[in-house]
């Protein structure tokens, strides 16, 4: 759908927004979620990474890890299955609902003040700290999809989380856990509430 004008709430988690401030998401702007998922590493103190750490405890014993290795598998395995949501999400939309915007180039947004509240709600029971609740002014396109709908963060195939987008992106039924993605133009136009770090 095209909003023009129209006014949204977001949840800020990472850097303040100010009044007047301009965000624009376009195919080439990458998100947090992008950021968070495809570019961040996970090392132990020695720099290595998952499958360095794996290939070098393996022994006749099985695989031995102490609490920091451990800490890093459980992340890098947690980080990689998000990922790999992301890309079968990705990989329908481009092949199906190419106007709609991009999870990973968007900016995430509640139609009300009750969603957004419901959001925080969420995010808190994950210890996600959130910083602001600001309203937006959007001229962009907008895609209301349904959180719960999501492919599932296990080890099914592949091919079930590709189903799982399609279910997705045909839009918001049940209203379980309503998620607004934007792009375009968008303006911080008030400042709704603040919250302590």
């Amino acid at each position: 759908m095209k909003l023009t004008g129209e006014y949204v709430y977001h949840l800020v988690t990472r850097k303040r927004m100010s009044l007047g401030q301009i965000i624009t998401f376009n195919k080439d702007q990458k998100n947090t979620l992008y950021h968070f998922f495809f570019e961040k590493e996970q090392l132990n103190s020695k720099s290595e990474d998952f499958f360095q750490i794996m290939y070098g405890h393996v022994s006749e014993k099985g695989l031995t890890l102490n609490k920091e290795d451990s800490e890093v598998a459980i992340r890098y395995v947690s980080q990689t299955i998000r990922a790999i949501r992301e890309i079968a999400v990705e990989l329908v939309r481009v092949q199906e609902y190419p106007s709609y915007p991009s999870r990973l180039s968007c900016l995430y947004a509640a139609k009300s003040y009750e969603e957004a509240i419901k959001w925080k709600e969420v995010f808190d029971s994950y210890n996600r700290n959130v910083l602001q609740i600001v309203k937006l002014k959007v001229d962009g396109n907008a895609f209301e999809g349904d959180g719960n709908l999501l492919p599932k963060e296990d080890g099914i195939p592949l091919a079930q989380k590709i189903e799982q987008a399609r279910e997705y992106w045909k839009g918001n039924k049940n209203n379980e856990l309503p998620e607004l993605l934007i792009d375009g133009r968008i303006e911080v136009v008030e400042i709704i509430k603040e919250f302590t770090a």
